[in-house]
């Protein structure tokens, strides 16, 4: 391939190679091609110094340890792509390349367990696959002015990119964004040491390290890199990601565990850490990890992983050393269960270098707008100061839902950061701005960029930040008396009913354990019956329709959608199941059609059911917490009309107990994709107690369904007052 048709290489090559999936989902598929490059890639090195030493007439080219000098994987006979391409054509060809894996592997310890073995697997079509090494073979992966190890670079960088974007929020879990990446890796400069990433996906990071260091003309040798996975199947493709860079992944550990119950480098002490970890991770463990020694700045809750992720680097980081980790824009500002405690004590010792505001719709795992934080032990100038960097407004649309950072832009934002470590006054209105700890004292210690970096508006907008703090703190504080008083009401309910079990030391801040409490008093109280059985007195069988009518929503047209708008149409995509409602690419609806009365019928408060009645989130349930805009319904997605509201919280942990998200999916298909009416739902069995025993239920399901409304809210309005 000419070396004018690079440009648009790796794309190409991409919607090729995506005709041939068919109907095997992205998440399955990307093993497969991801695999396939790297066999060829290997096999290509491989030839070039076989070809090499068969022309040298004192050197053997079978000879491993030629190759093992030269730092070039030997591929066994069996496993060489001329050999594996002539198969191409026949039924076995899925299992000769399962086998040449595995060969591959016996040959190279260091890709053991690493390779791919699924060619085999009866739902890939074999045709396609050796489509696909026809494809793959006929490309010209070479360039004039590249060597194969930087173009196959490319094109596996490319399709991870590709293949993240179409597995969505999976996707985010192993990619993260290359301008992201990019950004990180030039802010923070790792010329030489040891690079730790402990939650490192693909190794994006290490890759960029790779580059920075070349590009500045430096030593590859000079960097070593240090990971952790707890994904399988990502800490495979890292591994490939790095082999094919020629980088060193000796110390790229996978565990099932992860990084906080199983830290595969306890004594590490890194000199430089990037990471991308889960966003607001739950349920990590910190109920029996509360006297670890990584926790010096406070207990991080277990109900929120951000401060637990960032004292776990800081515990790793060398005295001179200097990090950067994304997290969630919750973490500037929250307050919840020692966080702002723990914000405080890093702020006062001085750890905080820089903050950076992020766009939205960045991230492929989520829409929300996240931050950059940047930690250093010893700070070598800027003592007792924080840089902000608004970053917020930048990045443009490289498709519908995705934004990305220009190249300017990135350069732009790391030429600041450098320039204050230099002790060059970088202020510039609405973009940097250097702030005083005792500023941020008085700001009870709150680092939402937006309290410090003065805005264009405020040409023509005085914003008074007091009030915003007052409206803040009145509103947690108002907040937390709420809470606690739904909480001695769950505590009550629960000891009441089950004095035997011990519950003082449940933190009600986990909607996860509360959905788990409820579902499980459900089941354990009416779980047990089915249709026909003897009940207790005052005890009958009825349909979901005696309780509850399901309607569906307003069939919204296309003309009454718009890019922006505080009216939202909840639509089936939104439902996430178990409760949850994904409002990162909400759509909006004009004012005109929000304001006729057949729309203003469905027109959603706090506390309602709904649910996916089409499509492939048929049967996801959704729970509607406080919201910072008016929500409709749209089409498709039904709404539970309740008869009588002492059936609220009965009918949610009914549905919720019963794994009824899968049975309703299942009732659904029959037609081209799934689809369920109101009569199907209204027609579901559904065992009535005596209202005394209702009434015994409800003591304890109420408080615990407000208390995860009251959660789910708490968090929509920080976005809406303070865009945090």
């Amino acid at each position: 391939m000419a070396k004018e048709q690079n440009g648009n290489f790796e794309a190409q090559l991409f919607k090729a190679a995506d005709k041939l999936r068919k109907n095997i989902d992205a998440a399955e598929y990307k093993n497969v091609a991801l695999g396939l490059i790297f066999l060829k890639y290997i096999s290509e090195s491989f030839q070039e110094l076989y070809d090499k030493l068969a022309q040298d007439e004192f050197s053997d080219p079978e000879d491993r340890d030629e190759y093992k000098a030269e730092n070039i994987f030997f591929v066994p006979e069996q496993a060489r792509w001329k050999n594996l391409q002539a198969k191409a054509k026949l039924p076995t060809i899925g299992q000769e390349l399962d086998d040449a894996m595995e060969s591959i592997e016996k040959e190279n310890p260091e890709l053991r367990n690493v390779l791919p073995k699924v060619f085999g697997k009866p739902n890939l079509d074999k045709t396609s696959l050796g489509q696909l090494i026809d494809l793959i073979s006929n490309t010209e992966l070479k360039a004039t002015s590249e060597n194969s190890k930087d173009l196959f670079g490319r094109v596996y960088e490319y399709f991870l990119g590709e293949f993240a974007n179409a597995e969505g929020k999976k996707g985010g879990q192993f990619y993260t964004p290359k301008s992201i990446v990019k950004l990180m890796v030039e802010m923070i400069e790792p010329y030489k040491g040891r690079v730790y990433d402990p939650a490192c996906g693909s190794g994006g990071m290490f890759v960029m390290s790779e580059k920075f260091v070349q590009e500045h003309q430096g030593n590859i040798k000079d960097i070593t890199i240090y990971g952790q996975e707890s994904n399988q199947t990502t800490w495979k493709l890292s591994k490939m990601n790095l082999a094919i860079r020629n980088i060193n992944s000796q110390f790229v550990a996978w565990n099932t565990e992860g990084s906080f119950l199983k830290d595969a480098h306890p004594d590490l002490k890194a000199d430089f850490i990037l990471a991308n970890p889960p966003f607001n991770q739950s349920d990590w463990g910190q109920e029996i990890l509360q006297d670890d020694a990584r926790w010096k700045y406070g207990v991080p809750p277990n109900g929120n992983a951000n401060f637990a992720w960032m004292q776990h680097m800081l515990y790793h980081l060398a005295t001179n050393g200097v990090m950067a980790t994304v997290l969630a824009n919750g973490s500037l500002s929250s307050n919840t269960s020692g966080e702002g405690e723990i914000r405080k004590n890093l702020i006062q010792n001085d750890l905080v270098e820089c903050i950076v505001a992020l766009p939205d719709k960045l991230f492929y795992n989520t829409g929300i707008s996240a931050c950059i934080w940047f930690l250093r032990k010893e700070k070598q100038k800027r003592n007792s100061e924080v840089l902000f960097i608004d970053a917020s407004k930048f990045g443009y649309m490289k498709d519908s839902i995705h934004r990305d950072l220009t190249e300017k832009e990135i350069k732009k934002i790391s030429d600041i950061y450098i320039s204050w470590k230099s002790d060059i006054n970088v202020d510039e209105k609405g973009i940097a701005k250097t702030i005083d700890i005792k500023k941020i004292k008085e700001n009870n210690y709150i680092l939402n960029y937006s309290l410090y970096i003065e805005s264009f508006l405020d040409d023509y907008k005085e914003i008074d930040y007091l009030h915003n703090i007052k409206i803040l703190n009145s509103y947690l504080i108002n907040s937390t008396s709420i809470s606690t008083s739904i909480d001695k009401k769950i505590l009550n309910g629960l000891k009441e009913n089950y004095p035997s079990l011990i519950w003082d030391n449940i933190d009600f801040i986990s909607t996860d354990i509360l959905e788990n409490i409820g579902r499980n008093i459900f089941k354990e109280w009416f779980g047990k019956y089915k249709p026909f059985d003897e009940l207790q007195n005052g005890w009958r069988f009825k349909k979901i329709s005696d309780i509850a009518v399901l309607k569906s929503g307003y069939a919204f047209k296309n003309q009454d959608f718009i890019d922006f708008n505080d009216k939202k149409a909840i639509k089936i995509k939104d439902l996430k199941g178990n409760g949850k409602i994904d409002f990162s690419d909400i759509s909006s609806i004009t004012s005109d059609i929000a304001d006729i009365d057949r729309v203003k019928y469905f027109k959603l408060k706090s506390g309602d059911i709904v649910l996916a009645m089409s499509g492939n989130t048929t049967g996801k349930i959704g729970l509607i917490p406080e919201y910072k805009h008016e929500l409709f319904l749209n089409q498709r997605v039904g709404k539970f009309f309740l008869l009588d509201e002492k059936y609220h919280s009965f009918l949610y942990f009914f549905l919720m107990s019963g794994n009824y998200e899968e049975k309703i999916l299942n009732m659904g298909y029959g037609s081209a994709q799934p689809n369920v009416s109101p009569s199907i739902i209204g027609n579901i069995d559904i065992v009535i107690p005596d209202d005394s025993t209702l009434n015994r239920f409800n003591d304890i399901a109420k408080p615990i369904l407000e208390k995860i409304i009251l959660i789910n809210s708490s968090t929509f309005f920080l976005e809406k007052e303070f865009n945090i």
